[in-house]
């Protein structure tokens, strides 16, 4: 070897041991395509291999194996010697990409709620019932789902990074457009758009989490990232409430606007693109240009362009989707969380209606007051499932067999999560109907909340562990059913609350998420048999 080879080869070692010492890793100088196990691969079909004595056993040669500092925990999937690779990130890189992510995740929902609250004063300025001003709403909702799907096909032949900033980038001058149109034709128009191209990292997210971090740590990272997708539509209400009281409404948009260019920002400040193919040899992999001029090439994807061969091609990206729709476990996720997160969409853009009415008579200061209890709820749930979803996992993987995490585990916290969102529907139902003090109407909705943040983290997770790969696809379509659900029952749920009282459509909402949860003890029970038999995705690149 020359000496400048060894002189490179020594430097780029030095670098990533330094950069393990801030990932919390023991770092081996292999390949790992010296391993004889491919620990991601074997843990979607067998189970997650995470305790090193299980390792032991799996294989000799289990001490070629990349650990965590204190040599307890198995790195998965493990990471090459590159310093490209994103999980040899430090910390802080991952951490601050996670919040950039998380931030702008927390836009689509905020904007489509400041819309819900605005319809009275749009109404009166058009001329307009608030039923036709509502149908900008409506079109909204469905964008931010459908958008989802695109945004990850598109990911995955131009990259991530890319997608992340062109959407974000016509985001602000769509939700711009809505905050300075002055008929009410632009503005729907201004919204639907807003909503298809806002949703780029709710409906993208999990491939940067994927991407970046290790199995063990996922969940917890899930976690912070869906707290700030549930806590989106309650802020919406809630800060919009108090402008409209003092403002006209188009300042609730201009806030949004200027929120959603702060975002943008921080994607250009410290955004990084997150694909790594660790199965490419490391002398094909694509060579990153340095300096200011690489990170802006990496930004807009001309970079990315250039080694678009070596992932998906545009029909292998476009079908991606839909291949990981047809896996039985994925569909059964996304039809039940269809039938449980609706209610969250169609409770937040009509209880304005019911507590407007006797006997609670709130204005706008008092809904915005309100929307409090479900920023706490989901605050507590995202406090509680910091350590929940991991406790479950141990607790269960230890008293297993084998010794292995199973993905089925993560559906565990939903037995916990699920008598939560029933009672608190419930109690909902009868406060508004029997006019009960509105604290009372607040713990039943706090309740409901917390339960479907719980829920949240749970099946993404346990879709996640059963399809790494499929990682943007699966957070494409549980977006999608969230979205969906809430579409459709905004259209009829005050209608249905007049027609039969609250308690009773209520009541029929918490028995469908009763109902549902059967999905999820069929998946427990029958889950590993349905993925064995369903194969793995095989994509072309994760």
């Amino acid at each position: 070897m020359a000496d400048e080879e060894k002189a490179a080869y020594a430097q780029e070692h030095a670098v990533h041991r330094d950069l393990a010492k801030e990932t919390d890793s023991t770092v081996h100088d292999s390949e790992n395509g010296d391993l004889d196990i491919d620990l991601e691969a074997w843990g979607e079909e067998h189970g997650y291999v995470l305790d090193v004595e299980v390792l032991k056993t799996l294989t000799p040669n289990w001490h070629k194996y990349q650990l965590t500092k204190d040599n307890r925990t198995v790195l998965i999937p493990q990471p090459s010697a590159d310093r490209n690779d994103p999980l040899n990130w430090s910390k802080t890189t991952k951490h601050i990409i996670l919040f950039v992510v998380a931030a702008t995740a927390f836009l689509p929902d905020y904007g489509s709620a400041v819309g819900a609250v605005t319809l009275l004063p749009q109404s009166a300025q058009w001329g307009l019932s608030p039923d036709v001003v509502n149908h900008s709403q409506v079109g909204n909702v469905f964008m931010l789902g459908a958008g989802g799907v695109f945004v990850v096909a598109l990911s995955a032949y131009f990259g991530r990074l890319p997608i992340l900033f062109w959407f974000t980038f016509t985001a602000v001058w769509t939700a711009a457009g809505c905050a300075g149109s002055s008929t009410f034709n632009s503005f729907m128009a201004f919204r639907i758009l807003n909503g298809f191209f806002s949703t780029v990292a709710q409906g993208g997210g999990l491939m940067f989490i994927k991407d970046l971090f290790f199995v063990h740590e996922r969940a917890r990272k899930i976690n912070v990232w869906a707290s700030f997708v549930i806590l989106s539509p309650y802020f919406g209400p809630l800060i919009t409430a108090f402008i409209i009281s003092t403002q006209k409404w188009q300042w609730a948009f201009g806030v949004y606007t200027i929120m959603t260019g702060l975002c943008l920002i921080l994607q250009i400040l410290f955004g990084q693109e997150t694909f790594f193919n660790r199965n490419l040899p490391a002398e094909q992999r694509p060579v990153h240009t340095p300096g200011v001029r690489g990170r802006m090439a990496r930004l807009i994807g001309t970079e990315q362009w250039r080694s678009r061969k070596q992932r998906s091609t545009f029909y292998q990206a476009i079908i991606r989707p839909f291949q990981v729709l047809i896996k039985p476990t994925v569909f059964l996720s996304t039809v039940y969380y269809l039938l449980t997160f609706a209610w969250v969409v169609g409770i937040n853009t009509t209880l304005a209606i019911f507590v407007t009415a006797p006997p609670y008579n709130f204005g706008p200061r008092s809904i915005g007051f309100f929307y409090f209890t479900p920023v706490v709820a989901a605050l507590l749930g995202e406090v509680v499932g910091h350590w929940l979803h991991d406790a479950i996992a141990t607790f269960m993987t230890h008293h297993s067999k084998d010794k292995k995490l199973e993905p089925e585990y993560r559906l565990m916290a939903i037995s916990i999560s699920t008598p939560l969102m029933v009672a608190g529907l419930i109690i909902l139902g009868f406060a508004l109907e029997n006019g009960w003090h509105y604290m009372i109407a607040a713990v039943g909705w706090g309740l409901y909340v917390f339960g479907i943040m719980v829920t949240t983290v749970a099946i993404t997770a346990y879709n996640l562990d059963c399809y790494p790969e499929g990682s943007g696809e699966i957070a494409a379509w549980l977006n999608f059913a969230r979205t969906t659900g809430g579409f459709i029952i905004s259209y009829f749920q005050v209608t249905w609350a007049n027609a039969m009282g609250t308690s009773r459509s209520f009541g029929i909402q918490a028995a469908i998420c009763l109902l549902a949860y059967f999905l999820i003890v069929g998946m427990q029970v029958f889950g590993k048999r349905m993925r064995e038999r369903a194969g793995h995705l095989r994509f072309k690149t994760d």
